[in-house]
Formats: C-alpha cells, structure tokens, sequence
C-alpha cells in the first residue's frame, strides 16, 4: 500500500516492503558490477528506483525531472479559476434566449437531466484526469497513449476559441469607453455614421406607413453595424482594418498576458477579483432591472412553462450543447487546471459547488436579461418575441437600446458593460493559460527555462492577437461568425464522446473508479462516486452520442442575419474554410494515435503497450497492477522501441532466479516509457 505525505506541493512517498534497504541501494549504485543491465540509449545517466526509496516526485521524466510542478496556493483558488473560466458571456446572452425559445421553465427539464448526466460527470472526468496525472493537454493523456491526441484536439479548439472570444472582448471595451460620455453616442441620429433610414422610436412614429417602416433603422443598430464594425457587405469584401478595433483588441490581449505571464500564482489573485465582481454588478442590475415598466410581463415570457415543446428534439439538443458551451467541456482547460491540484484534493467537492453557481448563475441572468427585455417591448409597442435576441445582438443590440430610455443612461451602461468584461476576462485568462500548459508540459526543457516561458507566453498571445486582427476588418464579422460556428460546437460533444470512450472502455472504468477514491480518500463524497461509475461507463456515453447524432442531423449552412431581416448567405469555399476548421480539431486524434503506433515499431504488443499508462509515478500505482504485464511482454518492450528501465528491473530481478517482488513487478510493469531518475538525483533525494 503507498503512503502519500504533501510537503510543499510536493509528493514524498514511502512504498512497503519486497525492496531493499536505504544502504544495499547506495551501495549497489556505488558498485559498477551491480549495476542493471539498462538499454544503450539510457546506459549513461539512469539506474532503477526501488519502490522503498523516498523522493520527491518532479515533474518530468529523465532530463525533465528538474522542477517541481506549481500548485495552487490555496484550495480554492482551483474553484474560483473553474467558476472564472466557465462561467462567462454565454451565461448572460446564451441560456435566457435558450430558455425562453424552448418552453420557458419547461427548458429546465431537458437543461437538468443534461446537467446530472452529462455535465458533472464529464467536468469531473476532465479535473480528475489532470489532477491524477498532474499534467496538461497531451501528456494528461499518457493515462491511454493511444488516444494522447484527444489532449491536441482540444487545444486547437480552445485556440481557436482564445483567438475570437478576444474579439468578443474587444467589442465590449468599445462600448464601455463610449459610455464614458453625457449622452450615449447610439442615443440619437444626428452623426456621421446614420443613414437616412435612421429614425428614433419609429414604430410609435404616424410620419411612416407600414411599407416605410421596414427600411428604418434605430440609432442602435446603425452604431453596431456603421460604426463599431464599419459591415461590409460579405466575406468576399473584408474592406479596411478598423484601427480603433485593432488598437482596442491588443489592449485586451495586452491585459491577459499580464495577468497570465507570472504563471496560476499571479493569474489566481486576479481572477478573485474577476471571478467575484460579476455577481455585485449582476444583482444590482437584478435589482434595477425589476422595478422597470414592463419587467413583470418579460419575466413571466422568461419563466412560463410550455410543456409541447419539449417534445421537440432541437431542444434537448440546446439543453445539452448550451451544457458544453457553459461547463467548458472537452477544452482540455479543466484538466490543466485540476493538474496543478494536490493529488488528495477533493475537487469532487469543487465539481458539484460548480455546477450549481454555473447552473444558479445562468438562470439569475435570465431574469436581469428578460426584464429589461420587457421593459423596451413595452416602451416600443412590440412583442417580446420581436426584441428577445441571443449573442451579440442581445449585448449590443437590445441592452443598448434599453439603456437610452433609463435615466444616467451612461452610467447603467458602463455598469452592464463592466459586468461582461469581468465574466469575459477571466474566462480568456484561463483558456489562453490551457493552450499555454499544453506546450510547457509536453516541452519543458524547451520552455520553461530561464524567461523562456514568458517569451512563450508573449509569442502566444502575438500569434492570436494577429489571427484576431482578421476579424476587425470591414467583413470581420463574418470571418468571426466561421470560428463561432465551427470550430467548436459539434467537435466538441465528439471529443467528450471520446474521452468517455478512452477512459471507460479502454483504460478502464474500474480502474479509474479506483484512482478517483485514492484523491478522494475518506470524504463522505466517496458514497456519491457509484453515480458517476454509472454515468461515465453507460449513460454519458449514450448521452454524448445521440446528442452528436441529434446536432448533425440538425446542421444547417451557415448565414448571417443583418439589420431589417436581411439574410447574408455564406459561399460554398467560405463554408469550406468553416469545415477545414471543424476537422483540422479532430482529426489529430486519429493521426497522433497512428503516428505512436507506426513509430514505435507498428507490433500488436506496441497496440497494446498504448492502451496502458506510462509516466506514472508510484503513488499513482495500485498493487492489484502488478499482474497487468508478464515476463514475456516484459522481454518485448526491453527489446523494442520503448525504452525504459522497466526491461533493467526486470533482470536486476531476475539474474539471480528469482521472482521478481510484488513491488518491483508493479513498478516495472506500469513504468513503461517512464524514464528513472538520474543517479545524482537519487541520491539527493536519499539525503
């Protein structure tokens, strides 16, 4: 049985007995002739490490073993990231249109069942994984080799995702400087960027018949399209950079890489603020918003149940797409984050606290978002139908609109655009931080060094700011609309359904069952885990599949609806670039998957020495795996491709006609491409 103490986020661990004694060790590595008989590539600087040897466990193997891995300060500094990260923009303008397009408070039952089926089961997949492996991005998938290219898929959706949520952002900022003034500049239409066709409170105007009425524009719609984005007239027309876009877009990207250079240390302080000020901006605009004219009737569209629709497959479909949009799942983001957790941490705990601020979060912007909806229906004589939008059109569209009829307008607005820049920061703080751990933890020595992470840091953040600067053209939106479109949605529910695929039928639910209660340990939460043995073996998988199936069937070609309903319809080679971005996610899965195999050596004991983990450390290890390899697999790896020391301690087991000790078996066998410590650093630790 291992035996783990924590000492400055540290792993000290003590194996039990069939090993030898702390002096027979020093004195067989002091002894050339008691040397194992170690592969050529790893003669020179490596021995074996019985299981009774107490050292530090660092990060990474062989040469890369050299820092210790950064840990959170404090325990919940990992939830508060989570909260930071996942709850964002789509709990705001997202989940209430959801809700209300979809039955109303009838939505709550297909958003439910996807919540305790599909979200905390696959949130906690992804935390546990990183926080057993303590790594990020590919090397968390060193759990099943094979599928390592789940870790790559993921990265490129979040950079993707990194690379237009800043845009999002950089929209927000426009509008929350230009609150900064005596009267709104979307309040009237008397400026340069109106039309003819502008007109304030036209649909209460008698000067205009019903046919004039269709080709006017509000002052609010004429500032988004005229003057915030300058909108060409598609995606073959980019037309000019909109420079103070550009400016403002590497301010933003400028904010997160101070927050994120210094590492979760410095990033952790920063999302307390981030993370919390939301909720104080969000209840006071609670409380505003509730007193309005109007706001009874928009929350009553928000909340009443209509019980017909949920026959409707679309809406499970929402249900449980709107649960990966807003949990962050199949990102890789969550595992990054729980990899730099102690190993005993109970971020079980963490998973179900949030879901209920994820879920509770979304359904308290409902009613600040459907309140002020029924306010500006009531003040323009329209239906709520025709004012209820998602996305983009609801925070600069619909807000904006409402804002101009408070009195401080200003001051209302800079507080709602305040509110998205808090819920937006820290979700890109940490997404851009996931693409980062990715590239450290898969080349450390090439990155982490010296200053080489920060330059890394900056480089990153260079590279996506220029791939961002495409969408602040003229014709941006509609480059934006294609990442918005394809590089996440159905890519991801198929990542999830793989990742479930991966660690229950492969790896092995049981066994990853039994790596959960070791973090876990003796919490009362332990009692609760059977329901995530069933969800993660039989009902996510299901769930992710049909939910796949349902979402593809329903695909439809990408369009963009502009001012006065008209519709904008992408071109053939445009929906192809959307595709090619769709696929370029995926299907690194496969090919990293082959590339392992073909390397090492293309055998069917290689197929099988990828579906087991390797880089494990021993408080990783349970004794029952110690039957998992034979001798016979044993003698094939030592003399194949996958060099390690695991072949060494077998003959330093076996040279003298003996069976090789329990312990030393089960480390053999699961430290297949786990490269042992160097002399030096051994004896450091026996110090």
């Amino acid at each position: 049985m291992i035996q783990t103490e924590f000492r400055e986020s540290s792993y000290i661990y003590v194996t039990s007995s069939h090993s030898l004694q702390r002096e027979e060790l020093s004195s067989r590595m002091n002894s050339p002739d008691q040397q194992p008989n170690v592969p050529s590539d790893h003669a020179e600087d490596q021995i074996d490490v019985p299981p009774n040897v107490t050292r530090k466990s660092i990060e990474s193997t062989g040469s890369e073993r050299r820092s210790i891995r950064e840990t959170w300060t404090r325990a919940v500094d990992f939830l508060v990231a989570c909260i930071g990260f996942s709850v964002g923009l789509g709990n705001v303008w997202r989940f209430p249109y959801l809700c209300y397009k979809n039955g109303g408070g009838a939505f709550l039952i297909p958003y439910i069942f996807s919540v305790l089926f599909g979200g905390i089961p696959l949130f906690y997949l992804e935390v546990a994984v990183g926080q057993y492996m303590s790594k990020g991005g590919l090397q968390a998938w060193n759990l099943v080799p094979l599928f390592q290219g789940i870790g790559l898929a993921s990265a490129i959706i979040v950079f993707y995702l990194d690379c237009y949520y800043n845009v999002i952002l950089t929209w927000i900022f426009y509008y929350f400087f230009a609150s900064f003034t005596s009267e709104l500049p979307w309040q009237n239409c008397n400026n340069e960027w109106n039309t003819k066709n502008c007109s304030v409170n036209f649909t209460h105007s008698l000067r205009y018949n019903r046919t004039e009425k269709r080709h006017l524009l509000d002052p609010v719609t004429e500032y988004w399209e005229n003057k915030v984005l300058g909108l060409s007239s598609g995606l073959h027309e980019m037309g000019k950079l909109k420079w103070d876009l550009a400016l403002c877009l590497a301010f933003v990207w400028l904010l997160v890489f101070l927050c994120i250079c210094k590492g979760i240390k410095s990033s952790g302080k920063v999302m307390y603020v981030t993370a919390t000020s939301p909720y104080v901006l969000l209840f006071a605009l609670l409380i505003k918003n509730t007193t309005l004219d109007g706001a009874k009737e928009g929350i009553a569209y928000y909340v009443t149940p209509n019980f017909t629709l949920i026959r409707n497959t679309q809406v499970w479909v929402d249900a449980g797409t709107q649960i990966f949009f807003s949990s962050s799942i199949a990102l890789g983001t969550l595992t990054a984050l729980g990899s730099y957790n102690k190993f005993n941490h109970n971020s079980y705990r963490d998973s179900l606290i949030f879901t209920c601020v994820n879920s509770g979060t979304s359904i308290l912007s409902g009613f600040i978002v459907f309140s002020i909806l029924g306010f500006v229906a009531k003040q323009q004589g329209k239906d709520i139908k025709e004012v209820a939008e998602s996305g983009p059109g609801l925070a600069f569209i619909a807000y904006p609109n409402a804002v101009v009829q408070l009195p401080y307008a200003p001051f209302w607005s800079a507080c709602f655009f305040l509110t998205l820049i808090l819920l937006g920061l820290d979700s890109q703080f940490v997404g851009v931080e996931g693409v980062i751990t990715t590239f450290v933890d898969q080349y450390p020595n090439l990155v982490r060094k010296g200053h080489r992470k920060v330059i890394f840091i900056a480089a990153s953040c260079v590279t996506m700011y220029l791939i961002g600067l495409s969408m602040v053209f003229e014709g941006g939106m509609y480059v934006f609309q294609l990442f918005d479109y394809y590089s996440g949605s159905r890519t991801i529910v198929l990542v999830g359904l793989l990742e479930l695929v991966a660690i229950s039928y492969v790896y092995g639910i049981r066994r990853f069952y039994e790596n959960v209660m070791m973090m876990v340990g003796h919490s009362w939460l332990r009692y609760t885990l059977p329901y995530m043995l069933i969800c993660w073996s039989v009902i996510s998988p299901i769930f992710c599949l049909v939910l796949f199936i349902l979402s593809t069937r329903e695909y439809t070609d990408l369009t963009y609806e502009r001012s006065n309903k008209r519709i904008y319809v992408y071109p053939q080679w445009g929906v192809m670039i959307g595709w090619t971005m769709a696929v370029s996610t995926v299907i690194w899965i496969p090919i990293v998957g082959i590339f392992k195999f073909v390397k090492n050596g293309a055998t069917w004991e290689v197929f099988k020495l990828l579906l087991v983990p390797y880089h494990l450390h021993p408080h990783q290890m349970r004794p029952e795996d110690a039957s998992e390899l034979n001798l016979k697999k044993l003698e094939e790896v030592r003399k194949g491709k996958f060099k390690s020391l695991a072949a060494a301690m077998l003959h330093e087991s076996t040279k003298k006609d003996e069976s090789p000790a329990p312990d030393v078996w089960r480390t053999s066998a699961w430290t297949i491409g786990y490269t042992v410590n160097s002399k030096r650093e051994v004896e450091t630790a026996l110090e």
